[in-house]
């Protein structure tokens, strides 16, 4: 239970001990709970991009990195690489933004409708975050099929075994049942961190609600 919640329960009490908080002193608490969870947004999007950012470049040594950078993918991947980071930045610039306006907000509806706006960009970031991942899937199997020379060796012998369709099915059911884990396991992950910090979040904007009604 929270602070305001106690701070309630105990004014219903009839030796109610404590002086009763008037509308300011109430919408500063939801203001500054709410500003502390749009910070740790922020700060754990950044943290988040970091932990990416470090897997990246432990696994750029590997066997099978190396193998892909024989690809001459840099035309394809550069650019969508580019692409990522602008969009993570506008993310970033969002998500710190919205920290400073909703710290800066002396209004409860303003106040509701920022902490709306907070709700939307991250169901947009961790909505970007999937397709990309989906998109980038699909590019990587693109060079696989038509640059890989281990993976074409092993197209030809299936080929020549009258197995073709059977090494394509299982290939793509491995990449689809890859890529659904991949999902879920990020899905999990935005639910425990951000989909927690957005109930709190949205318990905020109930308690304006009945505060400004």
């Amino acid at each position: 239970m929270d602070e305001l919640e106690l701070l309630k329960k105990d004014w219903n009490k009839e030796d109610n001990k404590y002086p009763k908080l008037t509308y300011n002193e109430i919408y500063k608490m939801i203001l500054k709970r709410s500003s502390s969870i749009v910070k740790w947004i922020f700060i754990i999007s950044l943290l988040e991009f970091i932990f990416w950012t470090f897997i990246s470049l432990l696994l750029k040594d590997t066997e099978s990195m190396k193998r892909f950078d024989q690809f001459n993918s840099d035309a394809v991947f550069i650019p969508l690489m580019a692409i990522g980071y602008v969009i993570l930045a506008y993310f970033f610039y969002c998500f710190f933004k919205n920290y400073k306006t909703i710290s800066a907000t002396d209004n409860a509806k303003v106040l509701m409708e920022n902490i709306l706006k907070t709700r939307k960009t991250v169901k947009q970031y961790v909505a970007f975050n999937l397709i990309y991942l989906v998109i980038s899937t699909i590019i990587i199997l693109i060079f696989e099929f038509n640059k890989d020379s281990i993976f074409i060796e092993q197209v030809n012998q299936a080929t020549a075994n009258g197995q073709a369709l059977k090494f394509y099915v299982l290939f793509i059911i491995t990449v689809l049942i890859l890529l659904v884990v991949a999902i879920g396991v990020l899905l999990l992950f935005y639910w425990a961190v951000y989909g927690l910090l957005l109930k709190r979040l949205n318990r905020n904007y109930k308690e304006l609600q009945k505060l400004d009604e």
